[in-house]
């Protein structure tokens, strides 16, 4: 039986945000342990390590990397009390590039050649946002936020090859230089906007259709303002074909230990 969901999510501990997961909890993590910041993963065979490395390297702005478990290892500094298969909501698990799976455990996949990528999320900075009175839409609205797949080309790593995949907040046209100055100050959660106003300029058709997450109602004169996402990596995954990769559902991510402004620069 899955735990209930705690009345007040924003101020449990890291610690107990990922007790509730591991024992079966499952849903979104937009607006949970406020003060804490969120993480993207992708778990890969230590054959394709260097590949995705330098995949993050080329690629900053969607794959910020907060830290790098050894092969084997199921915690380390941002999880020191946390093993990474079994404390995340969901998972997603790919097989030659193809979705098999999304589980709450991923323990039946795990080997101790698996090499674990800690990567930045935009819901780190949402808090931020929040206290400056910026609108966030997917937490208003109780959903999870809405990413898409653009038409912009990552940069290539050896294996590794796909979109760019974006995240979108519709912001008021008077907040949106707050959005962008406030956002910048954390480049190792994906920082700035990569892209403000129209859609179609990213190849993207139709708001109301994300490729992942769900969709928010936008209000009439919002703008809608997009960040590099997490869910890139994963998108190349899809791409490229590995035998193996496993990654977090989209919206479903690692709580760390690190706090917000850990990653807040002046």
């Amino acid at each position: 039986m899955s735990p209930a969901i705690p009345a007040d999510v924003a101020s449990l501990t890291p610690a107990q945000a990922r007790a509730l997961f591991r024992d079966g909890l499952v849903m979104p993590t937009a607006g949970w342990v406020r003060g804490f910041a969120q993480a993207n993963l992708l778990i890969v065979d230590r054959s394709l390590a260097f590949d995705v490395l330098l995949f993050a390297q080329r690629n900053p702005k969607s794959c910020p990397v907060l830290g790098v478990l050894d092969a084997g290892e199921t915690s380390g500094p941002l999880l020191a009390d946390g093993d990474i298969r079994t404390d995340v909501p969901r998972y997603t698990v790919y097989e030659d590039g193809v979705l098999v799976a999304e589980p709450t455990d991923i323990s039946p996949w795990w080997h101790q050649g698996l090499v674990t990528f800690i990567v930045g999320c935009s819901f780190t900075f949402e808090a931020a946002l929040q206290d400056a009175g910026v609108p966030i839409a997917n937490l208003d609205q109780g959903v999870n936020v809405p990413m898409y797949r653009t038409t912009i080309r990552s940069e290539p790593a050896g294996s590794l090859s796909g979109p760019m995949v974006v995240s979108m907040r519709p912001i008021p046209p008077s907040q949106v230089a707050d959005a962008v100055r406030i956002t910048s100050r954390y480049p190792a959660v994906h920082g700035a906007p990569v892209h403000v106003g129209d859609p179609a300029q990213l190849g993207i058709a139709d708001l109301s259709t994300p490729d992942f997450g769900d969709p928010v109602t936008i209000r009439d004169g919002d703008v809608p303002v997009f960040w590099a996402c997490g869910v890139t990596p994963q998108a190349a995954v899809m791409e490229s074909r590995p035998r193996l990769a496993i990654g977090h559902a989209p919206g479903h991510m690692l709580i760390t230990d690190a706090r917000d402004r850990d990653y807040q620069v002046p």
